[in-house]
């Protein structure tokens, strides 16, 4: 005698794919941001955040052993914060380069676990 099924699997099933698709479109847009600020929108900001400027000198120190110590300006302003960063340095790291740090603000000092340029100016296309 066949046994008559009860729709309870599927729906149970259809549940918690959709409660999982909910979950992975919420982290992917809202849950797993760090927010991109400047130099200058940096104070008052707590957590981890991601923060482009310029390096400015004097850039000092030893990224593996103190910590590499170098200053970050607005791309387009005067504003600056001080900068510690420990971790490997890209090779195209200097002073002038645009670069993205990302960690938090501690004693003044932005402390940074993320070092990376940003795509040298070269490699754009010439101005005519």
């Amino acid at each position: 005698m066949p046994s008559k099924r009860t729709p309870a699997r599927l729906v149970v099933a259809l549940s918690v794919a959709a409660a999982l698709a909910i979950f992975l479109l919420y982290t992917s847009i809202a849950g797993g941001s760090t927010p991109s600020l400047r130099p200058s929108q940096l104070s008052g900001h707590q957590g981890k955040v991601s923060v482009a400027g310029t390096v400015v000198g004097p850039v000092r120190g030893d990224a593996h052993v103190n910590g590499l110590r170098f200053g970050l300006r607005d791309v387009n302003g005067p504003a600056k914060v001080a900068v510690v960063f420990r971790g490997s340095v890209p090779d195209l790291f200097r002073k002038g380069r645009d670069v993205v740090v990302a960690g938090k603000m501690g004693s003044g000092v932005f402390v940074a676990d993320s070092l990376s340029t940003k795509c040298p100016s070269k490699y754009a296309p010439k101005k005519g």
